[in-house]
């Protein structure tokens, strides 16, 4: 995407990157969009890059487009389901999903207590991120849009330490690695 300079619309609430802390951009702001991938929008603002998520997208101007989930079965969780809404989680200062980066270990799709629960371990590109916790939420968030999934759970870890050999053939590419 090319960066685009709109005017905000209305206040809305967005996370200054790397630091997670929460701002309002003001109305009639402008703001630079840098990055417009998996619903989340990261943004320039007054010298400072911050994450606006999808939820105020029309604060931007934009839209967000929801998941079209095909072959859904009544009551069971479809695995590719799953990885799809994986592969809509972006960390906010690299265009690249978190699977091809290799943050996500391990998921685990199973019944507790009689719902459907999706457990996912994983990792960030750097143990100190302050938007570790937020990517977390956006991860549970995609995960809980899935066709019977009733509980997500989100363990962020940082054994194996995350390096760039974790990084997809795709995600080299389109960083420029390969």
């Amino acid at each position: 995407m090319e960066r685009e300079v709109v005017l905000t619309k209305r206040d809305c609430v967005a996370r200054l990157v790397p630091a997670g802390t929460e701002i309002t951009i003001p109305a009639d702001t402008f703001v630079t969009i840098t990055q417009a991938l998996g619903g989340t929008f990261t943004v320039v603002v007054n010298g400072n890059l911050a994450r606006v998520e999808g939820r105020d997208a029309d604060a931007l101007g934009k839209n967000v487009t929801d998941f079209n989930f095909d072959d859904v079965t009544e009551g069971e969780v479809n695995e590719r389901h799953v990885w799809e809404a994986l592969r809509a989680v972006y960390d906010p200062e690299i265009p690249v999903n978190i699977v091809d980066l290799g943050l996500v270990y391990n998921v685990a799709v199973n019944k507790q207590d009689g719902k459907n629960c999706v457990n996912v371990e994983m990792t960030l590109t750097a143990p100190g991120c302050g938007m570790g916790p937020v990517i977390a939420d956006d991860v549970k968030h995609k995960l809980t849009l899935v066709p019977n999934v009733d509980e997500a759970q989100v363990d962020l870890v940082f054994d194996p330490p995350w390096s760039n050999d974790m990084l997809s053939e795709e995600a080299k590419l389109e960083l420029g690695m390969l």
